[in-house]
């Protein structure tokens, strides 16, 4: 089953991708984007309980180009 897991706002220096989260997923699902392709997977949750963002490790080049889409 698949759910939308949020907005991507930024990536890291270290290349990690940084997504507003509503739901914190499992660690270690994979992520796709809007064209079902698996961009990476769940790596880390931080932030506050009340407003989460997760931490992918991205498994494609050029993850910049991710940011501002859904996942």
């Amino acid at each position: 089953m698949l759910q939308r897991l949020g907005k991507v706002l930024s990536v890291t220096p270290s290349q990690s991708v940084v997504v507003k989260i509503d739901r914190p997923p499992k660690l270690g699902v994979a992520v796709v984007d809007e064209n079902l392709k698996i961009v990476g997977k769940v790596f880390d949750i931080i932030g506050p309980v009340s407003s989460p963002y997760a931490v992918i490790r991205p498994s494609v080049k050029n993850p910049e180009k991710l940011t501002n889409k859904q996942l």
